[in-house]
C-alpha cells in the first residue's frame, strides 16, 4: 500500500518488552503513528489489544479488544488491519483491498513454522539453512497453497549455492526458481517473489530480467524494505552502482534496524562507484551490528583493500 509508510518489523521488535516512550520510538523511526498491542493465551482461548497512537499529539487515533478462539487469529489480523486502515483515513484502490483481505494461511501451525524458518535461514551457516529447509518444508506439508513458505524454501535451495554444500548447483538453482514460480502462481500479487526470482536472475548472470523482476517487486510492494534491498542486490550485480545506492537506502529507512546485508550492501555500492569514506562507514556499521560474522568482516576487508 504505497499510501503507507511501514517500518519492517525486526525494527520495531528492538523495543520489544522495553519501557520506551511512544514518542521516542516515532523519532528513532521516523513515523507519525505508532502501533501498541499484546497478545494473551490461555488453552485455546486469546486476547489480543492494540491502539493505534498519534506519536506527534499523543491522541490515541483507536483502541480495541479482541477475545477469540486461536483458530480465529487469522480473522482478528484482517480485522485489525482494516481497522488501522481506517482510522488512519487511508483509501485504498481496488487491487490494494484484495491485498489486505488476502491470508498467507489459516493455518496456525504452518505460519508458526513459517516464521522460525524465516529467522534461521538469515543466520547464513549450513546447520541453520538445513533446518529451515525442514521447517518450510513442515509449513508447506501443512498448508500446501502456502506461497510464503515456498519462498524461504527457495532461498534454501540458493543458500546451498552459496555455502557451496549443493552437490548439483545447477539442479539447487533449478528447484530454487520452480519453487518461486510455484509461489507467484499461488499469488501473483507477492512482491518478494518477484524480487526473489530477480536475485536469482542474478547469480545466473541474467541481470537484465534479475533488474526488471526485481523493479516488479517494488512495484507491487514499494514499503517493503526487503524488495529495495533485492532491488539494490541487482543493480550492484548488473555494475549499475550509482542506482543501488539509493535503493538500499530506501530499504534502510523503511528497515532503519536492519540486517547486515543491508549495510555492507550499500557499503560496496559506494566503494565501486569511488566513495570510499561511505563504503567504510556503512560496512563497519555492519561489523559492528554482528562482529561474529565471517561474511560482515569479509567485506569489510574487501573495502578496505580497495580504498588503499
Amino acid at each position: 500500500m504505497p499510501k503507507l509508510f511501514v517500518i519492517a518489523r525486526n525494527s520495531v521488535f528492538t523495543y520489544k518488552g522495553k519501557p520506551v516512550k511512544v514518542k521516542q520510538v516515532a523519532e528513532d523511526l521516523g513515523v507519525k503513528f505508532v502501533l501498541e498491542g499484546s497478545i494473551r493465551k490461555a488453552g485455546d482461548k486469546i486476547r489480543i489489544t492494540a491502539q493505534l497512537i498519534d506519536a506527534i499529539s499523543g491522541h490515541h487515533l483507536w483502541a480495541e479488544r479482541y477475545d477469540r478462539n486461536l483458530k480465529e487469529i487469522f480473522d482478528v489480523q484482517d480485522e485489525l488491519t482494516k481497522n488501522i486502515i481506517t482510522a488512519m483515513q487511508v483509501k485504498l484502490t481496488e487491487g490494494e483491498q484484495v491485498r489486505v483481505a488476502a491470508k498467507g494461511t489459516n493455518n496456525l501451525e504452518a505460519f508458526l513454522k513459517y516464521l522460525q524458518a524465516v529467522a534461521i535461514v538469515r543466520q547464513f551457516n549450513i546447520e541453520s539453512n538445513a533446518l529451515a529447509k525442514q521447517l518450510a518444508q513442515d509449513a508447506i506439508a501443512l498448508d500446501p497453497e502456502y506461497a510464503m513458505a515456498y519462498i524461504v524454501l527457495s532461498s534454501t535451495h540458493r543458500m546451498d549455492v552459496w555455502l557451496g554444500t549443493s552437490k548439483s548447483p545447477k539442479e539447487s538453482i533449478a528447484k530454487n526458481m520452480a519453487l518461486i514460480q510455484k509461489a507467484i502462481d499461488l499469488d501473483p500479487t507477492y512482491a518478494e517473489a518477484y524480487g526473489q526470482l530477480g536475485f536469482t536472475y542474478s547469480m545466473i548472470g541474467k541481470h537484465d530480467k534479475a533488474v526488471a523482476k526485481a523493479e516488479q517487486a517494488v512495484a507491487l510492494n514499494p514499503n517493503s524494505a526487503y524488495v529495495h534491498m533485492l532491488l539494490g542486490h541487482t543493480l550492484r550485480f548488473a555494475d549499475r552502482f550509482e542506482e543501488a545506492i539509493p535503493e538500499y537506502k530506501k530499504a534502510i529507512r523503511l528497515n532503519p534496524i536492519p540486517p547486515t546485508n543491508y549495510l555492507f550492501g550499500l557499503g560496496l555500492a559506494y566503494c565501486w562507484t569511488g566513495q570510499y569514506e561511505e563504503a567504510i562507514k556503512w560496512c563497519e556499521k555492519a561489523v559492528r551490528q554482528d562482529p561474529e560474522s565471517f561474511l560482515t568482516r569479509l567485506m569489510m576487508t574487501m573495502v578496505y583493500s580497495e580504498s588503499g
